[in-house]
């Protein structure tokens, strides 16, 4: 029944996972999806975020205008226009997601929450994201106890650790002519296309958990008050080209967090392609990321993940 319904490098700072020795099965481990999706665990506790991987093929020539990068060239998957019903890879999404207990979203975008219905009602997690976050849940049956809708300015307690839903934005594509101020109905029914993904909102998410401090960003844009204050040890920043749009994006930003000890990119990936495809390009124009964050930090450490390796933190008083 759920199956139908959806169509079916490194600075180091953390303990290298080859080492078995150095590894206590209840360190917290932090494993890149691809994407802006990420795998947070100590081994009992999985906390999902924006968990894409079906990672689709768009098609140009229905929507020539995307911002999305081209397909590699030998990519025979199917290719998929604004008005075709989604179809999820569920096949990776088994190999890669075993257990989940909750899954936090930044937006509503496909490329962020597309999956998620799926993963929820494979796991049975709580999903938490804003009002099209919830109503995309509602969509696919997903359960109203399992869904926890904020919109920014909550702090919650969950025992072995704490989300606080802080406002952002979302980047700033188009030449900075992006905006969408569309929500996402409650009346919306499953099976969606690709033109239904609105954003709805943009969030950013400091978890507190194995001692550490994780602040974790879906996009490449921030609104720098709602961060004052904050000291976390690990921050996932948004490392797309459209940073470049925002002024002093990296400097502003490890100033008003405090100069994490780690800074970790994400969403700087082609997600139109397999796994398996050549990521060459987007690891080139990661270097003037790196540059940034060094000039900015220089006592932080940067780590470019690699699909579904753990990075593994030892934990923290």
């Amino acid at each position: 029944m759920i199956m139908g319904m959806f169509l079916s490098f490194t600075e180091r700072n953390y303990l290298d996972a080859s080492d078995h020795s150095v590894i206590d099965s209840s360190q917290l481990k932090i494993i890149y999806l691809g994407t802006a999706g990420w795998k947070i665990t100590d081994g009992k506790t999985v906390i999902l975020v924006d968990p894409y991987l079906s990672r689709l093929r768009r098609n140009y020539s229905i929507n020539p205008d995307s911002i999305s990068p081209s397909p590699i060239s030998g990519d025979k998957r199917r290719a998929f226009g604004d008005n075709d019903l989604i179809e999820l890879d569920t096949s990776t999404i088994n190999k890669h997601i075993k257990s989940a207990d909750y899954i936090l979203v930044h937006h509503a975008h496909r490329d962020h929450i597309m999956d998620v219905p799926y993963i929820a009602l494979k796991t049975n997690a709580t999903v938490i994201g804003h009002e099209s976050t919830a109503n995309i849940m509602r969509a696919y049956n997903v359960a109203e106890e399992k869904i926890i809708t904020v919109k920014g300015g909550e702090d919650y307690e969950f025992g072995i650790f704490s989300v606080k839903v802080i406002p952002g934005l979302h980047s700033p594509l188009d030449e900075k002519r992006y905006y969408d101020s569309r929500t996402i109905s409650k009346d919306l029914k499953a099976p969606l296309k690709i033109k239904d993904y609105v954003e709805g909102g943009s969030l950013v998410f400091l978890i507190r958990f194995k001692g550490h401090q994780i602040i974790t960003f879906g996009s490449m844009n921030y609104i720098e008050k709602e961060l004052e204050g904050l000291h976390p040890d690990i921050a996932i920043i948004g490392a797309n080209a459209s940073r470049s749009e925002i002024y002093d994006y990296s400097g502003r930003l490890m100033r008003v967090l405090n100069y994490p000890a780690t800074v970790i990119p994400t969403h700087w990936d082609n997600f139109t392609v397999p796994y398996n495809a050549p990521q060459d390009e987007q690891l080139r124009q990661l270097d003037s990321f790196k540059k940034e964050i060094r000039k900015a930090s220089p006592k932080t450490k940067i780590i470019v993940p690699k699909y579904f390796e753990p990075i593994i933190f030892p934990n923290s008083p």
